[in-house]
């Protein structure tokens, strides 16, 4: 099975020439950890946007989706297609922080919402 999927992660999907100086070649891995990468990062526009809007400090639930989700994605690509341990472990603990954070987030929501009296 992983060598079924290795194999998935290194197919070829095409070359692109940046600026006439280099060549980068696509993989699936690659497509995947770039998507990765770009979930990532883009949590800090997410947060920002939250924050601008609040005009306060905000951290909302879409930034720690976006960071379970690229940590998820990233720690595919280190483990299939680079077999990286480093890359591995660098995205392993911001997986557990968010996942963890997330959780407080869903609980915390919940004990804020009143609950209904039995009338009846």
């Amino acid at each position: 099975m992983f060598d079924l999927i290795t194999e998935f992660y290194s197919r070829d999907l095409g070359n692109l020439n940046v600026f006439g100086w280099f060549t980068v070649t696509f993989t699936a891995g690659k497509l995947i950890g770039f998507t990765g990468m770009a979930m990532f990062t883009g949590r800090w526009l997410v947060q920002v946007v939250a924050s601008k809007k609040s005009n306060r400090p905000v951290i909302p639930k879409a930034f720690w989706y976006m960071s379970i989700s690229g940590s998820l994605l990233l720690l595919s690509y280190f483990i299939f297609g680079k077999n990286d341990s480093v890359g591995i472990l660098s995205n392993l603990f911001p997986l557990c922080v968010a996942s963890y954070n997330l959780y407080l987030e869903m609980t915390h929501r919940k004990s804020l919402v009143p609950k209904e009296e039995n009338s009846g």
